[in-house]
């Protein structure tokens, strides 16, 4: 029996995205089985026990392989990303017993690794096995991971001390300060992880982005032509977007049992398109003072809002990375602010099914985080968004949702990352009610159609995973 292998992070969000990938394949070639290898969270994320076992229960040709724990040496780098770069490595010898054993019974076609796990390209070669990556993000961040060798060796600086704009293929300008935090400190132990990354993605056997032609024309044309990889060959990119999971999946979900429908029955009463909600990805935290200026800002903007509340930050970090109580609102929200605004507004504890909330007709903006999986769920609604960046390459998401697609207004912070009421405000009512607002929603609706278009049979994204597929043959 012929297998695919797919090699996820823990992160729930690339994880989801393996998993939907997985799906994709066995629509198209239902005779090949799955096989995903889980390795255990460096950190306490949420736990993804609850959506891997849903997932094995309706979906029998996909099989989870639990790796072994490893023991994490302690690390002076703050990223999160550290520690997942440290895990991978520690783990090859556990990915090649795996691979060995599934081998026994399966003939293995490919192993299609998160683009975290570079390193873990060499077990591969060891096995004679055509690695692939899968790049969860957007051909834009492909592009610059791409690229960054040359920006490596065209300077000695830092990203972080530079303050320039960077020129990447494909790409609108982008300010060296905006590229992912691992990307900034040439010193830290994760820029040595990352510029080893975007070497070795370069030399894997294709790329599998999670994007489709018509929303990142030039990123995909730079990517495919080669001029992201001046001084080498550029594998074949596949870009099978958008790739998102059908049905509000998540792991540990938190108050399923009354809010989820409480939320969704008080949009049934709002008129269409009138609501502007607001959510920020499963490791998004603000601190309290942030949170109140929120309320402020959505209290002023006179519009209707659906907001999801988490606790501030406990760890330095400030990243959901520890299993998160559910927040007491009447300490985390200015005085009274639940009664002025219960008209208009409902505010959510932890969580919300976001794909619900953004394909329900009475959603009408979105403030995001800009991870990559918000942004293709707002994109397959139609629904434009308000870019508010937080962690890992939504900086650099921003700038493209703003100057290159120009399906979001961006929410502006101050030098230390404060965004103040008055932006909270100015942004929401932009968005809900002005020309700009309705342009940038005109936009978001024909990227909608393009998403479909792409995913249609001879549609470009349905084209480049039959290409994909053969390629193992």
């Amino acid at each position: 029996m012929e297998a695919i292998v797919l090699y996820p992070i823990p992160a729930i969000g690339h994880l989801i995205s393996m998993v939907e990938l997985g799906k994709l394949i066995l629509t198209h070639h239902p005779s090949l089985t799955i096989h995903i290898l889980i390795c255990p969270a460096p950190y306490n994320a949420d736990s993804t026990a609850p959506y891997i076992s849903s997932v094995s229960s309706t979906t029998p040709s996909i099989t989870f392989h639990n790796l072994p724990s490893v023991t994490l040496p302690p690390t002076a780098s703050s990223h999160h990303e550290t520690l997942i770069f440290e895990l991978i490595r520690l783990n090859n010898p556990n990915v090649h017993q795996s691979l060995l054993s599934i081998s026994k019974t399966h003939n293995v076609k490919a192993l299609i690794m998160d683009f975290f796990c570079s390193c873990t390209l060499s077990v591969a070669s060891n096995l004679n096995l055509p690695g692939y990556f899968f790049f969860t993000s957007g051909a834009a961040a492909l592009s610059y991971f791409l690229y960054h060798p040359i920006v490596h060796k065209n300077t000695t600086k830092s990203l972080k001390d530079l303050n320039t704009l960077l020129f990447i293929p494909g790409v609108a300008p982008i300010p060296s300060s905006d590229m992912p935090k691992p990307f900034l400190d040439r010193n830290d132990k994760a820029y040595e992880f990352v510029l080893d990354c975007t070497i070795t993605m370069a030399k894997s056997a294709g790329i599998i982005s999670n994007t489709f032609e018509s929303l990142e024309p030039k990123a995909i044309q730079a990517v495919s032509e080669g001029l992201c990889v001046p001084d080498g060959p550029t594998p074949p990119i596949y870009c099978i977007g958008p790739l998102i999971a059908k049905n509000n999946e998540r792991s540990g979900t938190q108050n399923e049992g009354e809010a989820v429908p409480e939320c969704l029955s008080w949009l049934d009463t709002q008129p269409s398109q009138s609501v502007v909600f607001l959510c920020f990805g499963s490791l998004g935290l603000f601190s309290i003072e942030q949170l109140k200026e929120i309320a402020l800002g959505l209290e002023n903007s006179d519009q209707r809002f659906l907001w999801v509340v988490r606790n501030p930050p406990s760890e330095k970090h400030g990243l959901a990375v520890s299993a998160q109580r559910d927040p007491d609102l009447d300490s985390l929200l200015p005085e009274g602010f639940l009664d002025r605004t219960k008209e208009r507004g409902f505010v959510v504890k932890s969580w919300a099914p976001q794909m619900a909330v953004l394909n329900h007709d009475s959603v009408g903006g979105f403030v995001t985080h800009c991870g990559w999986n918000s942004v293709l769920e707002a994109v397959c609604a139609g629904v434009p968004m308000v870019a508010w960046p937080l962690y890992a390459e939504q900086r650099f998401n921003r700038v493209v949702l703003v100057e290159d697609l120009k399906i979001a207004l961006s929410m502006d912070e101050s030098e230390d990352g404060f965004v103040s009421a008055t932006e909270v405000e100015k942004r929401v009512r932009e968005l809900m009610d002005s020309e700009s607002g309705n342009w940038i929603r005109e936009r978001t609706l024909a990227m909608k159609d393009g998403a479909e278009a792409a995913l249609s049979e001879g549609g470009s994204s349905s084209v480049a995973l039959t290409k994909l597929v053969e390629s193992w043959k």
